[in-house]
């Protein structure tokens, strides 16, 4: 199975990844990639400690792995795996800007994958905001990789009609709306406050 029937996917409103939960478990922890509704577009997906999940997102996108990549969650406990133990003023910076469209540079753990990091000492995360990526993440009870469902250098799709499309039997597209921004997530520094998109 790849693309979802949107039948299916939402036959419990309050949870409608609760249905499909086991077979996207097991689709993930093949290595299997998703694809789903986020703030401003669709994203790609995989299970973050899968490195020939994280390698396949890769080359769809065309993207170098030194780049690194990006993790949603649904709540920080979910990133601390892969973050450096925070300040209690870091934490609180965070909860002032998460649940939300904001991607921060967070301070990567040691054990950090390269192949998330990329060429980075840190890490670009986020608390998701878009009810669908949370839920997901949440029903999963782990982070995942959040990159825009594009070629390189073409636009981010916005729809599952398009991701069908564009990516086949390759990727297990989710029915989803995606969020009412029209940009990509702001990317800040924790540390610097510098801002790098917005």
């Amino acid at each position: 199975m790849r693309a979802v029937n949107s039948s299916l996917f939402y036959k419990t409103a309050a949870s409608p990844f609760l249905s499909l939960l086991p077979n996207i478990r097991t689709h993930l922890r093949n290595g299997g990639i998703i694809a789903y509704a986020t703030e401003s577009c669709y994203g790609l997906g995989c299970n973050p400690h899968n490195y020939q999940a994280v390698c396949k997102i890769l080359a769809l996108k065309g993207r170098p792995k030194s780049k690194g990549l990006i993790l949603i969650a649904s709540e920080l406990a979910q990133l601390n795996p892969f973050i450096a133990p925070l300040s209690v003023a870091d934490q609180d910076q965070l909860k002032q800007l998460w649940p939300g469209p904001t991607t921060v540079l967070l301070p990567a753990a040691k054990n950090t994958p390269h192949f998330i990091s990329g060429r980075h000492k840190t890490l670009a995360a986020r608390v998701t905001a878009h009810s669908d990526a949370a839920r997901l993440c949440h029903s999963l009870g782990m982070a995942l990789v959040s990159t825009s469902a594009n070629r390189s250098g073409q636009r981010a799709l916005k729809s599952y009609k398009a991701c069908v499309a564009a990516f086949g039997d390759q990727v297990m597209v989710f029915p989803g709306r995606i969020g009412k921004r029209k940009r990509p997530s702001t990317i800040m520094d924790l540390k610097s406050g510098k801002i790098f998109r917005s």
